[in-house]
């Protein structure tokens, strides 16, 4: 029999490896709108996938992938996980909700039906720590620092979660400043501005700070956070200061180094008075940077209240989040 042309375009790609829609067109010698009619029903049943953006877009057979008919899992579940997981793979390829979750546990191979519950009671184990979106960590802070200046500190979520890595935003937050992607930063800010903005509101924050970042990039996360989010609220200058050799804190593993950096390095520009200030970074390991800073607004009397707030931190206690 005959293979029809489907069959022709999976045993192409498996001679070649990767092919372009331009080279199934001239080894099929059919028109360039049949050929994507073909390879978009082949990516709909998830036959083959795509990577890389126009113009050099390339065609890869999908072994690791299956159809979404081909799982017994329950509608909640699958849900739960549409709304929750998101995996960023070591070529760059993003695996997103319950398809994204079937490809992870495929090219782990573990089984999906058990391990989609396993999924769903891990993120239920988290969950009581959340409270309106946020998770209190004050506890944490006081119980690192005797001398804590932040009022109150909380956190938009965990960066990672046992056995199953990088939660949503933690994979957003990391990937959206290590590629300097600004599609990935404003993504990671339409998802964290509803929280900020309750919280500003609750609070009645007066002005805002956005912890400055210490590495050089040419797109700045912390920058582009502060443009995107649109807030209306009065800026505290914040200045990270130059050094002959510039020292990230990931870098630090001893809490007292992490201080001294934070104390020579940050300082605050500003002149004006607030009543409550709010205090904005990426990712909390020890709490020094946000402390530290809160303390020097203090101490020049440009604040009553300081309140901390990180886009994610470590579920332990002082724990660098080296990648970010």
């Amino acid at each position: 029999m005959e293979p029809n042309t489907e069959d022709k375009i999976i045993e192409y790609i498996k001679s070649r490896g990767q092919v372009t829609a331009n080279d199934l067109t001239e080894h099929l010698g059919i028109s360039r709108q049949a050929v994507h009619r073909q390879i978009s029903r082949l990516q709909e049943e998830g036959l083959i996938y795509k990577i890389g953006r126009p113009p050099k877009v390339f065609y890869l057979i999908a072994e690791d992938k299956v159809k979404k008919e081909d799982n017994t899992v329950d509608e909640k579940t699958k849900k739960i996980i549409d709304e929750n997981f998101l995996n960023i793979t070591a070529s760059g390829e993003r695996q997103e909700g319950f398809e994204g979750f079937i490809n992870w546990c495929i090219k782990r191979k573990d089984p999906l039906e058990k391990t989609a519950k396993e999924y769903v009671e891990t993120l239920k184990k988290y969950k009581p720590y959340k409270k309106d979106g946020l998770i209190n960590g004050m506890h944490k802070i006081k119980g690192t620092f005797p001398d804590t200046a932040v009022d109150k500190l909380f956190y938009l979520d965990f960066y990672s979660i046992e056995r199953f890595g990088k939660t949503k935003l933690g994979q957003l937050l990391l990937y959206a400043k290590q590629s300097q992607n600004r599609g990935l930063i404003k993504e990671l800010v339409d998802q964290i501005r509803p929280q900020i903005e309750e919280l500003i509101k609750k609070y009645q924050i007066e002005a805002v700070g956005f912890i400055p970042p210490t590495v050089k990039r040419e797109v700045q996360l912390m920058r582009e956070l502060e443009r995107q989010l649109h807030l209306t609220n009065p800026k505290v200058s914040l200045v990270k200061v130059k050094t002959p050799v510039i020292v990230p804190q990931k870098t630090l593993n001893k809490l007292e180094d992490r201080i001294e950096n934070a104390k020579r390095t940050i300082m605050v520009d500003e002149v004006k008075n607030f009543k409550t200030v709010l205090l904005i970074d990426d990712a909390l390991g020890s709490g020094a940077t946000i402390n530290e800073t809160a303390k020097k607004i203090k101490s020049q009397g440009l604040a009553e209240t300081i309140i901390g707030l990180a886009i994610t931190v470590s579920f332990s206690g002082f724990e660098v989040i080296s990648e970010v």
